[in-house]
């Protein structure tokens, strides 16, 4: 049974990510298990590519798609050294303490949120995701506390075989829906629905 149609979208939550960690045979990514980042404060993250036109017959004889993924910044409380050591590739050593060296690479990874809606949550996946190292800055304590977030620019890209992202809508299983979370959700294309108009 389908859900209810969302009207509207608010708020930010349940934030998650699952390190890219290879790509099989058949060139389908193996994710490690998602993990949650809390603190989620805010989302912004725009599409990357233009439309480009083709001009012939003294008109546009074909519009050339170019989608080459999004570019945004993720605002969160606080970097949680999970995140730190899996991701952005600092070294826990042996007294806990977080080491960043300047041949460390960044680790790919999917990245998973929610909307609420005012009938259901919107369900998201980036699948390739890679982001920059964040700054470090804070300031004093003066009369009244003020919390310092920490901002991630990230740029989400395609896979090999294509994918981008992925969303939940009212049409979405519920099975699907249920389990957002625990796994990296992969489309089959065989069974994608469509609307097909036939004339005779």
């Amino acid at each position: 049974m389908a859900m209810e149609k969302n009207k509207v979208k608010f708020g930010l939550n349940k934030v998650h990510w699952a390190k890219l960690l290879s790509y099989d045979e058949d060139g389908m990514p193996v994710y490690a298990a998602p993990v949650r980042l809390p603190g989620a404060v805010s989302l912004s993250i725009d599409a990357s590519g233009e439309n480009e036109p083709f001009y012939a017959d003294n008109c546009v004889y074909y519009m050339c798609n170019n989608n080459s993924g999004y570019e945004g910044d993720l605002e969160i409380a606080l970097v949680t050294t999970d995140f730190a050591t899996d991701i952005l590739g600092e070294i826990l050593d042996s007294k806990g303490v977080l080491v960043e060296r300047n041949d460390t690479e960044t680790a790919e990874f999917a990245l998973f949120f929610e909307f609420e809606g005012d009938k259901n949550k919107i369900r998201h996946i980036f699948y390739r995701c890679s982001v920059a190292r964040p700054a470090t800055e804070s300031s004093t304590t003066e009369d009244s506390k003020e919390v310092k977030t920490e901002s991630l620019t990230l740029t989400a890209s395609a896979l090999e075989n294509g994918l981008v992202k992925s969303k939940s809508c009212e049409e979405t299983d519920k099975t699907v829906y249920d389990n957002w979370y625990k796994s990296v959700y992969m489309p089959t294309f065989s069974t994608t629905k469509a609307s097909v108009k036939t004339t005779s």
